[in-house]
């Protein structure tokens, strides 16, 4: 049996075939995996639960698998290669990441012009905010701003979602309207935009760090935020006395993915538009995940005596028009902050004409 394998492998290299691992006993050839071309570092400070993982894991067997190996994706979940936003978006930039996805409030620091996802009300449901990402203007307008106050070094690459939607949960009592609002102190990030927002639907922001916000619960601290409602199950808020939620969707929570650009622009097209079509991939992953996600958080919160209360299409239009001051302050206090509002308003406004024509001829 020895000879017989030995002779199979000379004939193997007889006839120009690479042989490049085999057991000890010459057993089955192992074909050598051939190194790729391109290795990508992609970072995302979260967990394997969360919908960040979903996405980079999509990214990651779309592209390799579509590259024929010639693009290799590493992935680092936590904080192994950067902690926050400002140090994870240098990385991007000196070229010591290729992948990270931030917040909007994470990038705020350096492209403040991206808590334009922030602003309230202005994308009306899913279909709208996938519409609106999905097709490209908006992001793109973002794209250019970013990688001109970079120096070329830092590209957005899509936006996706992190979470579901922002709603109002509070302590205190059912909110139905602004008028509920007045007086609650809501707990924000440090930030312009979400402390205006809360001051102009006649609430008290005061901002605390994420890891203190259960214990703020507790002591009366704080008597609401504004977050999606996987955070709140997650973080085990009920346990600290958050009982109430409004669905109000004031803000879909935007996930911005971004690229280092020297890396981008340094692959031949044919890959460029592999890692393109990848984080086309890697959105609808994301866009999909929060909300499965998000059925049994709802779950356990009514199970645990949690109130969800639903505004009516009159309440959400008064909450809408209670935080129009807040366009005008972002339009005037923020660098770019008219481009980008023009952009996505434009851009809701052309899908709600898509997204409601093709309705008006499915109902019939």
């Amino acid at each position: 049996m020895l000879l017989k394998k030995t002779a199979t492998l000379l004939g193997a290299f007889a006839l120009g075939l690479t042989v490049t691992a085999m057991s000890p006993v010459f057993g089955d050839l192992v074909p050598a995996a051939e190194a790729a071309d391109y290795k990508l570092r992609a970072t995302a400070n979260s967990n394997e639960n969360d919908e960040d993982y979903d996405g980079l894991i999509v990214f990651k067997d779309y592209v390799e698998k579509a590259s024929n190996g010639a693009i290799e994706v590493e992935l680092f979940i936590g904080t192994q290669l950067c902690s926050n936003g400002a140090e994870c978006l240098q990385g991007i930039a000196d070229g010591s990441i290729d992948i990270y996805i931030s917040t909007s409030g994470g990038a705020s620091g350096i492209f403040p012009y991206v808590q334009v996802l922030d602003l309230p009300y202005l994308l009306r449901d899913d279909r709208i905010a996938e519409e609106v990402l999905s097709e490209g203007s908006f992001t793109r307008t973002l794209r250019d701003l970013a990688l001109a106050d970079s120096g070329d070094k830092i590209r957005l690459m899509t936006i996706g979602n992190t979470g579901g939607w922002r709603n109002f949960a509070n302590t205190k009592k059912r909110v139905q309207n602004p008028a509920d609002m007045d007086g609650l102190k809501i707990r924000t990030v440090v930030a312009d935009l979400p402390q205006e927002l809360v001051k102009a639907l006649g609430a008290s922001p005061t901002p605390i760090p994420w890891p203190e916000l259960f214990t703020s619960f507790q002591t009366g601290v704080v008597e609401g935020s504004k977050n999606g409602i996987t955070d709140i199950m997650g973080m085990k808020f009920p346990d600290a006395g958050l009982k109430f939620v409004t669905l109000d969707g004031h803000a879909y929570m935007g996930a911005l993915w971004w690229m280092g650009n020297d890396q981008f622009m340094s692959m031949p097209e044919d890959m460029r538009r592999v890692v393109v079509d990848g984080f086309a991939a890697l959105q609808q992953a994301t866009f999909a995940s929060p909300k499965r996600k998000s059925i049994q958080a709802y779950a356990d919160f009514t199970a645990e005596g949690g109130d969800l209360y639903v505004p009516t299409p009159e309440e959400k239009a008064a909450f809408k028009e209670a935080a129009a001051p807040v366009y005008e302050w972002f339009k005037t206090n923020i660098a770019n902050g008219e481009v980008a509002f023009t952009a996505l308003t434009d851009a809701a406004a052309g899908a709600e004409a898509k997204i409601d024509g093709g309705a008006a001829m499915d109902i019939k």
